[in-house]
């Protein structure tokens, strides 16, 4: 929906769906009641909160099946209402809701355990589309030799490299880490690996490390006795004994706590673990790939990652290239991602526009495959032809590309602006525009700092 419409959200078609309890926070209160009656007419039951404080204390008061979150709030922004619910142990599925200026911090934001994000002025299809594939039944994460994961083989001479790591690696039984920007692939080449591997036939579990907090990563790694803790009512088997004889990944490993590496460290090199509340050791045989958005080297040397553990993690290394970097790889993907949404949407779309694929081409993929089959499937649902246009593209997007115009790789000034650009704009929004903190950081004066935002139109 175009912001020259209402400003954030129009009512459309209102569907039966099955009553969940979303709690919205979002500081805009017309746009706040219009979610209200929007979600309201959809079966579900909406509870607004405004700011951050109020958005918290209400998840220490109540269950909800869902958040839906807005990054930019009066006291801080939607990453910290994540934050804690994870801290908590709450397990909320959440959507941010962000405006195009923040699409880069959203992507960020599936780090810190957000399902998915939405951006402004709000489409109610893809809304409604969002909410219910959040609130869809989990997938079972495990992976049995009967089950297919969805595996995308490019045909750039970068993904052959790719595809010759995994059939090195695969029969052996080394620990792997495989490096990458969010949203470009690691849990698929992560079961590439497994399906090639002697472990083949046994369970492949992902753990999403980014979303457990200490308390609860002890004892989803390595299971609890009863009454190890409130709530602990049967003794549960930890993943890493479910996986017996299979791979377990664990992504974002980089988000462990520090104590509970050192656990990880010490179930890795004695092959057992103790459940939480007993002491009883488990024998464990498993294979380890790890996967990371960062250089743990860098974690390393901040203290943040155990460097013992990184050894032992670090047998044989991956790095997975951005989209924007794999050339004529995004056309095959592309052709790809509109076969699964047909699928999955029911829809007969057989190609884009070439005008949207000029964008396509044009556009740097912060989100990388990820977001590529999200605007995908937003495409085709919103699509009333065969061939989805620039129209059914989300603005962002546009948004995007008109503000950072493609400059030559020998532009070496256009580069640099845009790089400053990136730089200044990342931190003012860490300090939440304070422009003396921001300037400080930047190691320049206010006026120079003011400067620079009206260069880059940046107010």
């Amino acid at each position: 929906m175009k912001a020259g419409n209402v400003p954030a959200f129009v009512f459309l078609r209102a569907g039966k769906r099955s009553m969940a309890k979303i709690l919205v926070i979002e500081d805009d209160l017309t746009f706040s009641q219009l979610l209200e009656g929007f979600l309201k007419k959809n079966g579900h039951e909406a509870d607004l909160r405004h700011d951050v404080k109020s958005g918290i204390k209400a998840l220490d008061q109540q269950q909800y099946d869902l958040l839906l979150v807005d990054y930019r709030l009066p006291d801080g922004t939607g990453l910290e209402v994540l934050t804690a619910s994870r801290e908590k142990s709450y397990g909320n599925p959440a959507i941010i809701m962000t405006s195009f200026n923040d699409v880069r911090t959203a992507v960020e934001a599936m780090r810190s355990g957000a399902f998915d994000y939405i951006t402004k002025p709000v489409n109610p299809d893809e809304l409604l589309m969002r909410i219910g594939e959040a609130l869809a039944p989990k997938k079972d994460k495990s992976f049995t030799p009967h089950s297919s994961a969805e595996f995308i083989q490019g045909s750039s001479p970068q993904a052959a490299k790719l595809k010759e790591y995994v059939d090195l690696v695969a029969p052996t039984d080394m620990s792997v880490i495989i490096q990458g920007e969010s949203g470009t692939g690691k849990e698929y080449f992560a079961r590439a690996i497994h399906q090639r591997s002697k472990r083949s036939q046994k369970p492949f579990i992902a753990i999403d490390c980014g979303v457990l907090s200490k308390e609860l990563a002890v004892s989803e790694l390595f299971g609890h006795v009863k009454g190890a803790f409130t709530g602990a009512l049967t003794d549960k088997k930890g993943k890493f004994e479910v996986a017996g004889g299979g791979t377990v990944f664990l992504d974002e490993i980089g988000n462990l706590d520090y104590e509970v590496q050192v656990n990880l460290l010490r179930a890795l090199q004695e092959k057992v673990v103790v459940p939480l509340g007993s002491n009883r050791p488990v024998s464990v045989d498993i294979r380890i790939i790890a996967a990371t958005n960062d250089d743990l080297l860098t974690s390393v040397s901040q203290g943040k990652f155990r460097e013992d553990l990184y050894h032992r993690l670090n047998e044989f290394k991956m790095h997975l290239l951005p989209l924007r970097a794999r050339g004529k790889d995004l056309g095959l993907f592309t052709k790809h991602f509109i076969e699964v949404a047909n699928s999955e949407l029911n829809r007969d779309v057989t190609r884009l526009s070439d005008e949207a694929l000029d964008v396509f081409q044009r556009y740097d993929w912060p989100g990388n495959l990820r977001e590529l089959k999200n605007v995908i499937k937003r495409m085709v649902l919103l699509s009333k032809t065969r061939e989805a246009g620039i129209e059914s593209l989300p603005d962002e997007m546009m948004f995007s590309i008109t503000q950072s115009p493609k400059v030559s790789g020998t532009d070496l000034k256009a580069i640099n602006e845009m790089n400053e650009k990136a730089l200044i704009m990342e931190t003012l929004q860490k300090v939440k525009y304070n422009k003396s903190m921001a300037a400080k950081l930047l190691n320049i004066d206010r006026k120079t700092l003011y400067s620079k935002i009206e260069k880059y139109d940046l107010e």
